[in-house]
């Protein structure tokens, strides 16, 4: 049983929220959010652990693609509720959710995920965390949509064409993972147990998995995103901030989680191999489904209107990504420079508390441009420090 539990603690999480569900019942708003979104933590796990075990019983290119768009699942049943309401609403709020929940799941993969393996890593070791030559190509791809996410919040919208070009350059970057030499997959804990079984049951369990936990996200993404903004109303606390941070905590925490076991055994570079490739099908399908959903919901070619805070947001996003590019081009992460992402990270989270605090007439919404520019300003710094690391990341075009 002890080694079975972790799967029965899941499954325990997702039964409430997916009966509360399936019955129909509307508890109180704060009651249906932690119902929903620990149903939402359990099925982010089994999904996990379902991903790992799969890539047994599929060629490699297909698992890629397949563990990725699964993956992103939690995050993308949140955001795509809110992206599609938003369409079907345009008089609503519902696009400045949309905005707050997909920046707020990037912002946390590098300023605490990407600092936190780090960090550990070299509590331990003593040493910093180091990646293969072949993560170059994630790096580089992460750098393409990024220098195209820069152009968004100078436009002032977020069009189908942007979208186009987002999942067009996730589509490019899986054509050439694909082509890397296979190589054998170690299991662990759950992931293991699954993979153990005789090749009918794994197959049969993983698929189970993935139905399931794809069903409780899906019938439960909807209560918990209104019920999350209907908890700020009622507490008197700002709907975006919940929806920015606390919703992807539940679809991030396994990811995270696990990352951190890896880290523990001794096998860093996995850990933030493996979340950078979580930035990067964020950054790009994620990213690039909100502008497609958003067309379809308002049945025409119409952009997501963006105003000027939506705007701050995307570009303080987009330049955290561009200084992550930039300290990863050395395919190492030390404690220094992730001390930096963590820094900046609280900085841009906490600044706007403080300012308002102060009273001093300064508006917290001048937070955002000030950060965006320290991480601009830290990325041109690398620039010219680190030509060479940058120049190399060309490589990542190449597949040996």
């Amino acid at each position: 049983m002890p080694r079975f539990l972790p799967l029965t603690l899941a499954l325990g999480l997702c039964l409430p929220g997916l009966a509360l569900r399936l019955a129909g019942l509307h508890p109180s708003a704060p009651l249906t959010a932690l119902l929903a979104g620990t149903a939402i933590l359990g099925a982010s796990f089994l999904l996990l652990w379902a991903c790992d075990a799969a890539q047994a019983d599929m060629p490699q290119s297909l698992a890629l693609a397949v563990v990725a768009l699964i993956a992103v699942l939690p995050e993308y049943a949140v955001d795509m509720y809110f992206t599609w309401m938003a369409g079907t609403h345009p008089e609503s709020n519902y696009a400045h959710y949309a905005i707050a929940n997909m920046t707020g799941a990037n912002r946390l993969l590098i300023g605490v995920a990407w600092a936190a393996v780090a960090w550990v890593f070299w509590l331990r070791t003593r040493r910093r965390v180091l990646l293969s030559p072949d993560r170059r190509t994630e790096i580089l791809f992460l750098g393409l949509a990024t220098a195209w996410a820069l152009v968004i919040p100078l436009k002032g919208s977020l069009a189908w064409y942007d979208g186009l070009v987002l999942v067009g350059l996730y589509v490019w970057y899986i054509r050439l993972a694909s082509k890397r030499p296979c190589e054998d997959c170690e299991l662990h804990g759950t992931s293991a147990l699954i993979g153990a079984l005789p090749a009918k049951g794994r197959r049969a369990a993983t698929a189970g998995l993935f139905l399931f936990a794809a069903g409780t996200i899906l019938a439960c993404a909807e209560p918990f995103s209104e019920s999350l903004v209907a908890t700020g109303t009622l507490f008197g606390v700002d709907e975006f901030l919940l929806v920015q941070w606390l919703a992807p905590i539940a679809s991030e925490a396994p990811e995270f989680i696990v990352a951190l076991m890896f880290v523990w055994r001794g096998d860093a570079a996995t850990a933030l191999g493996s979340l950078l490739s979580a930035k990067l099908n964020q950054w790009t399908l994620l990213v690039g489904m909100i502008p497609l959903v958003y067309g379809l919901a308002s049945e025409g070619l119409t952009p997501m209107p963006l105003d000027a805070f939506q705007m701050q947001e995307l570009l303080l996003t987009a330049a955290q990504s561009l200084l992550a590019v930039g300290l990863l081009a050395g395919l190492s992460l030390g404690p220094k420079r992730a001390g930096l992402l963590f820094v900046l990270f609280a900085g841009q989270l906490l600044s706007p508390l403080f300012l308002e605090s102060l009273h001093a007439g300064i508006p917290a919404s001048q937070a955002h441009p000030f950060f965006s520019a320290l991480y601009l300003g830290s990325f041109t710094l690398l620039v010219l420090l680190r030509r060479r690391d940058l120049a190399a990341l060309r490589l990542g075009f190449r597949v040996e």
